[in-house]
């Protein structure tokens, strides 16, 4: 029997990198390609428990590369595509919009060109809750999978015209296509440029952590794992052209979130430091995902148990974060995975 390919795009950032992780334990019946072009955000020291796994696989390429990505697909005939490669962090797109545009929009109609000419089973798309704008703050309202897209941010203006590149594939060529859009993720192996590993990382350091504006700007929290269980759960059983919204019912103010790490650590909320807020910051974002949990999925953290595990895991693992910080972990790319 032939050995299904799974081809985890964007598997060496935070949210790909725990998938490919899940994946690859799970599933040692299955080869799963992780691809990813290593940009500043991407780091390969966190797979060093499964490089040497015979059903893992690292490919170096960028997406948006035509010619690379059409070759890779004629040559290895994924059965599965789930899609994390993006550039993703907010506060980036409002200085520099075209990056995202490039990577988000232009590199996901390759990889769904690569798709629909190869005929995969499946492609998920993994998306984000901000392409649905904001919520005010009444504690009843949610989003659902009909709920208009209205992004507020050039990040999440390029993730929203990629869904509907997503769904165009499916209703025009038939490429069988799942979406799934996921609140704020947090968890192992975090880049310690968002909210909770910046904070953690600072408050282990006693350093100041910046909040924007007044603090109260409210995110549902998702624990990675459970995403990557969502993920796995769409991909097998997901039904073909259907949207889900991944939750975590975890509700909490960025203020919250931070002084709940500060006191976790034992340390002062002196180290709370209020800045100009971000540009176009929405105020709420809350997922309803009850359709998700009809098809099977439960988140298994709270947020009590998730900071808990979070906060720990970096503790342990003070030399990953550190050498993300350094950017010594590109050294490692050079020593591992040089390309001609």
């Amino acid at each position: 029997m032939n050995r299904k390919k799974i081809l985890v795009t964007g598997g060496a950032g935070f949210i790909g990198g725990n998938f490919v992780q899940f994946m690859v334990k799970k599933y040692p019946d299955y080869d799963i390609y992780n691809l990813d072009l290593l940009t500043y955000a991407g780091d390969l020291t966190k797979h060093r428990e499964i490089e040497n796994k015979d059903n893992y696989h690292f490919v170096k390429a960028d997406i948006a590369d035509r010619e690379a990505i059409m070759a890779l697909f004629e040559k290895e005939k994924f059965d599965y595509v789930a899609h994390f490669a993006a550039e993703s962090h907010v506060d980036r797109s409002i200085t520099d919009p075209e990056i995202f545009v490039n990577t988000n929009v232009l590199g996901t109609q390759v990889l769904l060109d690569a798709a629909k000419q190869i005929g995969v089973t499946k492609f998920v798309h993994v998306s984000t809750d901000e392409v649905y704008g904001e919520l005010d703050f009444d504690p009843t309202t949610f989003f659902t999978e009909n709920t208009p897209l209205q992004p507020n941010s050039p990040y999440s203006a390029s993730k929203a015209s990629s869904d509907l590149l997503v769904r165009a594939y499916h209703e025009t060529f038939g490429l069988p296509i799942n979406i799934t859009r996921c609140s704020n993720n947090y968890g192992p192996f975090h880049f310690p440029e968002k909210l909770i590993p910046l904070t953690i990382s600072r408050v282990l350091n006693h350093e100041k952590v910046p909040v924007y504006g007044d603090g109260k700007n409210i995110r549902d929290w998702l624990h990675v794992l459970d995403h990557c269980a969502a993920i796995d759960l769409v991909l097998h059983e997901g039904v073909n052209g259907e949207v889900y919204n991944v939750g975590g019912h975890n509700e909490r103010t960025n203020l919250e979130v931070v002084k709940t790490i500060i006191n976790t650590l034992g340390k002062s909320e002196d180290l709370i430091e209020f800045v100009a807020d971000r540009l176009g910051h929405d105020k709420r974002y809350a997922i309803d995902p009850t359709k998700l949990e009809k098809l099977g999925w439960k988140p298994t953290f709270t947020f009590e148990t998730g900071i808990a595990q979070t906060v720990q895991w970096y503790m342990d693992n003070k030399w990953w974060w550190e050498q993300i910080i350094s950017g010594e972990y590109q050294n490692y790319f050079k020593k591992q995975y040089t390309l001609e």
